[in-house]
């Protein structure tokens, strides 16, 4: 007796469909160019791997008996599965990505990162794509130890990285914000650094998991270290904090008097940001990595990466 692996193959399972779908074992051997006593015998070596009757033959038509059916769907499921495969090999053979893994600092607005999302795959491609966020160096790290195919918002300094490119995205300025009803909210401006030790600043731990790059934080202050930036928005919207945000994503909480943007004594923030791909280990990019690499050219796709920040 076959096992019930061997028996169901696509050919065996496409047969099934027909049989159920012209409701008569008759008519489904003459669709495939059988006789009648094949296709039975073939139904049956299926039936008796599986140890279950599949159809039902005590009326005129053939109708699915219950096991019948959840086989009939579960087929069509992988009928539909093994097209999809055999769609996405043949267009991996003619240089699609089998997946692309994009590094994504926590500062890049994430609604135009999901519009880029969807109109890479209005593209229909048979890549399969993989978000990380990063923070700081962290977000460079996953493209340098191969993690990454593509990383966006590099605000750190790569050094000589044997074959990584890089382009600018941007310059991003960063603001210091605060809660209403945060002590520092109504301080005299600007905040010198003194008065602003003698409080918490809400800080994004790096990703990296080598190393660490920290920002903003003065000796001796006390810090609330959080793993995200909406989890550091949600801190300093509760006042368990101040902090210093990208000012376009500080800006609608700011507008809305969620959040209170405060003068400091220190120098403007400004962070140039890159994106960067290559690196040990990467071949030439392929046409997903192409694709993203394209709209990143465009002026327009850098400003909303940079720009296009909203919240719920």
């Amino acid at each position: 007796m076959q096992k019930a692996r061997d028996c169901l193959t696509p050919d065996h399972l496409a047969m099934l469909q027909v049989i159920a779908e012209l409701g008569s074992f008759a008519a489904a051997a003459r669709h495939l160019g059988l006789v009648p006593s094949a296709l039975t015998y073939r139904v049956r070596q299926i039936e008796e791997a599986l140890d279950v009757l599949l159809f039902d033959r005590s009326a005129r038509q053939a109708r699915p008996t219950e096991a019948g059916a959840e086989l009939l769907r579960e087929g069509a499921r992988l009928l539909s599965d093994v097209a999809a495969v055999a769609h996405r090999v043949r267009r991996v053979g003619i240089g699609w990505e089998p997946q692309l893994t994009l590094s994504v600092d926590g500062v890049i607005s994430p609604s135009t990162m999901m519009e880029l999302v969807e109109a890479f795959y209005a593209q229909s491609p048979p890549t399969r794509l993989k978000l990380h966020e990063g923070i700081l160096s962290g977000t460079l790290e996953a493209l340098t130890s191969g993690r990454a195919d593509l990383a966006l918002g590099v605000a750190v300094n790569p050094g000589t990285v044997a074959g990584l490119q890089q382009e600018l995205l941007g310059d991003m300025l960063f603001q210091f914000v605060v809660a209403p009803h945060h002590p520092l909210a109504k301080a005299e401006e600007p905040i010198s650094d003194a008065v602003m030790r003698a409080h918490r600043l809400v800080a994004v731990a790096d990703s990296a998991e080598k190393g660490s790059v920290t920002m903003g934080i003065l000796g001796g202050q006390d810090v609330l270290t959080v793993d995200s930036m909406q989890a550091k928005i949600h801190a300093q919207l509760r006042g368990l904090g101040g902090g210093f945000l990208p000012e376009a994503m500080a800006r609608p909480y700011v507008a809305d008097g969620r959040l209170v943007a405060r003068a400091v004594a220190r120098p403007a923030r400004m962070v140039q940001l890159h994106y960067a791909w290559g690196g040990p280990g990467h071949s030439a990019p392929g046409r997903a990595l192409q694709w993203w690499l394209e709209q990143l050219r465009k002026p327009a796709t850098r400003r909303a990466l940079m720009e296009n920040h909203q919240h719920p």
